[in-house]
């Protein structure tokens, strides 16, 4: 049986889907989410050998529109947004004056004049007023369209079979990081081919209205390969595994894109102002204080976030994110180091309840999926 309602958490609009399914459901970010459906550990292989589906209607939609949106979200942004082309997106981020970390988004171009900012859930409404105050001067809207939205995301090897028959779009020809109108089992359809597992795999954005309709089409075209539906804690595991950052553990305020090996995506050769530019060129030119490093456990026990890294018993760093990797069988964290410290030499270890476990340094991503 699903959880009791917590609190005032927002509903999804596949929530019934959800309680259907028996899903364990938690309060995320003023969400009442899936946490898991079964086994984590099996939904989490399924999107590796086969497919999972997973339900990310909490992520917020801000669209950006005008004559100046792409110089606009060129100033707002860090990235270049007006280099992407219509039908492209782009990772990027949107940061404080003094270059930390607001949130990292994906920005889809849908027209010349036209832009979807996808923000985190947690930060949605930070990321929203943040735009907002910013836009003042230029020849743009800023809008929320988180409502008009469900999204929904198809990943795992098995994607693109489990797809084809219920689209008119040609999937091969959907390029990694770009977004399609088309339909999907007969309903309109922005289709993005981008992802927060390390596979190959889709994410649809929907009207709340078709949400349950295109999650069952999805789930009986996936019965045959395999796929199962997955919760927050396969996505978390397979993101792990992968490398990428979650805010709040990899990614804050306190933290510029370059202590997160992150600095490509700040783009200070484009032309005119952006909101960070000193700072971050001054991080860019001094180098990061930190930086992240992947540790793979020798023993059993689990690092958790918080946890403190150690040389040859020395205090270095502390974990960010740690959990059991199904797909190595082994602990895996990844954690901010002191920038400088020797990671060729010396023993390191991870401070466990007092009790110190040996890691090895190993280079992120853990995982990556055959192309």
């Amino acid at each position: 049986m699903s959880q009791a309602p917590v609190g005032g958490a927002r509903r999804t609009p596949l929530h019934e889907v959800h309680e259907a399914l028996n899903a364990s459901l938690v309060d995320f970010a003023g969400w009442l989410m899936p946490l898991r459906y079964g086994s984590e550990s099996a939904e989490h292989r399924a999107v590796r050998e086969a497919a999972g589906l997973f339900d990310l209607s909490h992520m917020g939609e801000i669209l950006v529109r005008g004559p100046q949106a792409a110089e606009f979200l060129d100033y707002a942004l860090v990235g270049q947004l007006s280099a992407v082309g219509v039908g492209r997106a782009r990772y990027t981020m949107i940061t404080a004056d003094h270059g930390g970390v607001l949130d990292d988004l994906i920005v889809y171009r849908l027209a010349e004049e036209e832009y979807l900012v996808v923000a985190n859930a947690a930060n949605s409404d930070a990321v929203l007023d943040a735009l907002v105050l910013r836009a003042d001067g230029f020849d743009t809207a800023v809008t929320d369209e988180s409502a008009e939205y469900a999204l929904i995301a198809l990943q795992g090897p098995g994607s693109t079979r489990i797809l084809a028959p219920l689209t008119d779009a040609d999937l091969a020809a959907v390029k990694y990081y770009a977004g399609y109108r088309c339909t999907v089992a007969g309903h309109p359809v922005l289709l993005a081919r981008t992802g927060y597992t390390g596979e190959d795999g889709f994410e649809l954005f929907v009207s709340p209205e078709s949400a349950t309709a295109v999650w069952d089409a999805l789930a009986k075209a996936g019965e045959p390969h395999g796929l199962l539906p997955a919760g927050l804690s396969a996505r978390d595991t397979l993101r792990l595994e992968a490398g990428m950052p979650l805010y709040g553990n990899e990614l804050s305020l306190d933290l510029t894109p370059y202590e997160a090996g992150l600095g490509r995506v700040v783009k200070l050769d484009k032309p005119g102002d952006f909101v960070g530019r000193a700072a971050l060129t001054a991080r860019a030119e001094s180098g990061p204080t930190q930086t992240l490093v992947g540790l793979v456990g020798r023993g059993r026990r689990v690092p958790r976030k918080g946890y403190g890294v150690l040389r040859d018993g020395v205090p270095v760093g502390a974990i960010t994110s740690g959990a059991p990797s199904p797909s190595l069988g082994k602990p895996i964290a990844i954690a901010y180091i002191a920038a400088g410290t020797d990671l060729s030499s010396g023993e390191f270890a991870v401070d466990v309840r007092g009790r110190a476990e040996v890691v090895d340094v190993v280079e992120l991503p853990f995982y990556k999926r055959d192309r």
